[in-house]
């Protein structure tokens, strides 16, 4: 279902909007960079450096297997098929050595199935090139996919050079492109991104944990990825569903592990326990029901298509107010989702919304009589609004 979602920043709270006093300050994460936003509306809830361009390490990955996802989807790739292991997707590539890795060997046969866990939770830089190679030819072909897909996602601060993630001074992204490709992996494939809340895999007798450790801390969490390298330091990033809330959180250049978890930890229950996402409107929900003149009716339903949703400050969407003003003299023709009127809330005294509202169905002329009659209703109508 097609969405409209609507960004309520904290910067709120310094515009008017009394949320200062319900909404405490994020937490003070020392990384170099992190953001929590929520996955639905899109409202940024804590941010810092969050358009700094830095080394993504292993959250390379996390694109990687997008594009794996999205070739599945469309049917070129199906999880049975089996890749035949090259000299430089080998586990004992030099590149590899110290990094983490699936353990394929050259010559050998490892399906698409078994290669997308090894990417996700194994976080194999062998198990990407494999894949890399299989579906583009060459890593470097691969790269430019990876970069077609991070434009179209308007992923505008990020650049790949490799399928992995190990360092290139050219290869960047940033936490908010991050949480973008987040989003997307959530709701593009669902299927896919169940995998990455699989706690372990095994290939080869060799069983790896994922190193996404609040899988086991915390039930509510159900991905993404973590990654590491002297250069990118320590990164995660996690998304958790509460009560119906979905939250994605990236921390980048942390410190330790267990500081990126803490953090990471830190940053969802922030979000959770002060703020909520709320549906405005249903998608077709009617708001007025208007004079239509000229037209086959008389009355014309108007309201939102899409449903809407809000971020606010936990316990405040009771206190919004909806204002709706239509446009006077409608006359036909009307098609749906003409524009008509606009919609208004507020919470405590500020707008937090506005949007278009539209015609929820089609109307067509009525007849001449009708027409004619209709201009003489208005043409009276009018004397009396002077």
């Amino acid at each position: 279902m097609i969405r409209i979602t609507l960004v309520l920043l904290l910067a709120l709270a310094a515009s008017g909007v009394r949320a200062a006093s319900i909404v405490p300050s994020p937490p003070q994460i020392a990384a170099k960079a992190y953001l929590l936003v929520d996955a639905d509306s899109g409202a940024v809830l804590a941010e810092h450096n969050a358009d700094m361009p830095l080394p993504p390490a292993s959250l390379t990955k996390m694109m990687t297997s997008y594009i794996l996802a999205t070739e599945i989807h469309e049917g070129r790739v199906q999880e049975t098929d089996m890749v035949t292991v090259s000299e430089n997707a080998w586990s004992q590539n030099p590149i590899f050595v110290g990094s983490s890795l699936m353990w394929i060997e050259p010559g050998k046969e490892v399906s698409i199935a078994d290669l997308q866990r090894g990417i996700i939770i194994s976080s194999g830089n062998d198990a990407t090139v494999a894949v890399a190679e299989h579906l583009a030819g060459s890593e470097a072909v691969f790269a430019e996919m990876m970069n077609t897909q991070a434009e179209r996602l308007g992923m505008v601060d990020t650049y790949y050079v490799n399928s992995h993630g190990l360092p290139d001074p050219d290869h960047i992204t940033t936490a908010r492109d991050l949480a973008t490709l987040a989003k997307a992996m959530i709701n593009d494939h669902p299927e896919q991104y169940a995998i990455y809340k699989e706690r372990e895999f095994t290939f080869n007798d060799i069983r790896q944990y994922n190193r996404n450790t609040l899988l086991a801390e915390d039930p509510t969490v159900d991905g993404l990825k973590t990654g590491h390298t002297e250069e990118a330091g320590y990164c995660l990033v996690a998304s958790a569903e509460r009560r119906g809330m979905r939250l994605i959180s990236v921390v980048m250049g942390s410190s330790s592990k267990s500081a990126r978890k803490n953090q990471t930890r830190s940053l969802l229950n922030y979000g959770f326990r002060f703020f909520e996402t709320s549906t405005l409107f249903d998608a077709a929900q009617e708001l007025d029901k208007p004079r239509i003149w000229k037209g086959q009716v008389d009355y014309v339903p108007v309201g939102i298509l899409e449903e809407t949703v809000l971020t606010l400050p936990r316990g405040k969407k009771k206190h919004l107010a909806t204002n709706v003003e239509v446009n006077s003299n409608i006359e036909a023709p009307v098609a749906v989702g003409d524009q008509l009127g606009t919609v208004t809330m507020t919470l405590d005294g500020e707008t937090v919304y506005r949007g278009p509202v539209v015609a929820l169905e089609a109307v067509e002329p009525g007849g001449f009589f009708a027409r004619l009659w209709d201009m003489v209703l208005m043409w009276i109508a009018s004397l009396f609004a002077v």
